[in-house]
């Protein structure tokens, strides 16, 4: 997958400073990798280099990041930093974890090293890549720790409301958070957090939350009421919102894909 949205990638470099949240939580988790992958070939301890990868490649990147990123790397106009930021850090999340694996997967990681640099010789010529200082952020990943909490409770809500057929995609979705413990509120002020949870539409509330919401028992004061997403189904991003339409040139989509479209030149057919 990263081979594929790599092929988008022009290796602009994006200032750390200038990063997104999720973006600086991706090269701090890397910035921990390159320590325990560095301690365990000093140790060959190979199990332990290749299960942390394994975990952080299904759990981090598959099912978190990627998931989340896939609407801004796919529908986001080419200008967006936000777009730009991510296949910036792709580009180093596959260079680290390439390197990485060459010593236990030689055949693999050469072959998807040469087809992402055909111009190279060898991954087995290239030293592990350097991971700077900056990228440490225990305090960001703390912050980041409450926001998947809160998420876990939405994504259980809405594996309900899929296995009751209410709902067939979490973005048909636009479920009411009410959040009664302030440092959980506090950590999501200013995020988009229906992009982080791939649902149309979210409120947040301060609260409780009716007796009848959702819960989880190991996230405290949180709970969930699963609504449906008000308005129109996008043709490009798949979100349902309430301005689709509102361009008169692309009817089918959102203005924010509307935008995007006119950025790159996209013409209907006559």
């Amino acid at each position: 997958w990263m081979l594929g949205t790599l092929a988008h990638d022009t290796g602009e470099e994006i200032a750390y400073a200038d990063m997104p949240e999720l973006e600086k939580l991706m090269l701090h988790r890397l910035s921990e990798l390159d320590a325990l992958v560095r301690e365990g070939y000093d140790a060959f301890d190979f199990k332990k280099i290749a299960r942390a990868l394994i975990d952080f490649s299904n759990v981090e990147l598959s099912a978190f990041y990627f998931d989340i990123r896939k609407d801004a790397l796919y529908c986001d106009a080419p200008s967006s930093l936000k777009r730009r930021a991510s296949l910036c850090v792709i580009r180093k999340l596959f260079e680290c974890l390439v390197s990485w694996l060459a010593p236990m997967l030689p055949f693999t990681m050469e072959e998807a090293w040469l087809s992402r640099k055909p111009d190279a010789v060898s991954v087995h010529l290239e030293q592990f890549p350097d991971v700077p200082a900056e990228w440490r952020a225990e305090a960001l990943e703390a912050k980041w720790e409450k926001i998947r909490a809160v998420r876990s409770v939405v994504t259980g809500a809405l594996e309900i409301e899929r296995r009751e057929k209410r709902i067939g995609a979490s973005l048909e979705a636009a479920p009411v958070v009410s959040i009664a413990d302030p440092e959980l509120l506090a950590a999501l002020e200013g995020q988009d957090f229906a992009e982080i949870c791939i649902t149309s539409a979210i409120t947040l509330v301060a609260g409780e939350g009716p007796a009848e919401a959702f819960r989880l028992a190991d996230v405290a004061r949180v709970a969930v009421e699963p609504k449906l997403a008000e308005g129109r189904k996008c043709a490009r991003s798949w979100r349902i919102t309430t301005d689709v339409g509102s361009d008169p040139d692309y009817p089918d989509v959102s203005a924010r894909d509307a935008a995007a479209l006119r950025e790159i030149g996209f013409r209907h057919a006559a």
